[in-house]
């Protein structure tokens, strides 16, 4: 009953992707790609602001959620080098494709956080809100090996509208200052459109023919974000037993699949756009399968 429970619960969201594919011809790309934008630069830092600042956050949390998920990050980024014989041979090609044994949706985070009892929605902004400027700092400094200087490297990161959201989110937490209401309302309603129009976008997008080029190298990226990486922050949870709520946030957070937009990250290096694409969407297509598996594990064990 917790499994049907818990698909029904993801059941809209995956919809709200099928809708995005069947709808795809209706908006030009130029349109779907103004969409993500303003995914990317207003609603989804609008969203990532409001869930780390509406709750108080104690220091604590940070100090034992921040190293978790960055371990998280360092361990997807070290399997998935294991696929690098079975990659392309140009390194920023593989590296495009690299980058999503790591990166991970934030969409689908805070809609899977949903299907929980009592959801852990402060743990998370935490943890997304850390994550990001790790994640990205990996992904950059990996497809900008061979090309750009370190400075350029640095002012991606320092500029990624997900990092100054996070960053300012987590500050607002700590400090507890509460925002002003008319300050907060256009946020929370911004913050409101962002998973939707993000579904939408993703299904509009995404190559839903992906899965019959799934090989020995896809199969070890993805594998390693949606099997390796929840079973083994799973398994360190139970060994070290781990406070709940945070064992709840940490295997939720690993289970998640990989960064819609890592495509478009990968093109702006030069990198194979179409791989990375392909991955993305054998990632988003595979997480249908896994990740109603990974939450109902998650009810029953913590």
């Amino acid at each position: 009953m917790v499994f049907v429970t818990i698909l029904l619960g993801l059941l809209p969201s995956f919809l709200m992707v099928a809708l995005g594919g069947l709808l795809r011809s209706r908006l030009s790309r130029d349109a779907w790609q103004g969409l993500d934008r303003l995914n990317f630069e207003v609603l989804f830092p609008a969203l990532i602001f409001v869930a780390a600042s509406s709750r108080p956050i104690a220091v604590a949390d940070i100090l034992r959620i921040g190293p978790a998920v960055w371990a998280i990050l360092f361990t997807g980024l070290a399997l998935g080098y294991l696929a690098r014989p079975f990659g392309p041979p140009r390194f920023v090609d593989f590296a495009g494709a690299w980058q999503t044994a790591w990166r991970f949706n934030t969409a689908m985070a805070f809609v899977a956080v949903e299907t929980l009892i009592n959801p852990p929605l402060g743990a998370l902004a935490v943890a997304v809100g850390l994550a990001i400027p790790m994640a990205n700092l990996l992904a950059v400094s990996a497809l900008s090996r061979g090309s750009g200087s370190l400075i350029q490297t640095i002012r991606r990161v320092a500029t990624n509208p997900f990092l100054i959201a996070s960053v300012s989110g987590v500050i607002v937490g700590l400090s507890g200052f509460t925002i002003p209401d008319p300050i907060m309302a256009p946020l929370e309603m911004l913050s409101r459109a962002a998973i939707p129009i993000a579904l939408i976008s993703v299904g509009a997008t995404m190559n839903w023919g992906a899965l019959a080029r799934l090989d020995r190298f896809s199969g070890i990226i993805c594998a390693t974000k949606l099997v390796a990486l929840p079973a083994l922050t799973f398994t360190a949870c139970k060994l070290l037993s781990v406070e709940p709520t945070i064992a709840r946030t940490l295997t939720l957070f690993a289970a998640m699949p990989t960064a819609s937009a890592a495509h478009v990250l990968a093109g702006g290096f030069g990198a194979d756009r179409r791989l990375s694409a392909t991955l993305v969407a054998q990632s988003t297509l595979l997480a249908a399968l896994t990740l109603p598996l990974w939450i109902t594990l998650i009810a029953l064990s913590f």
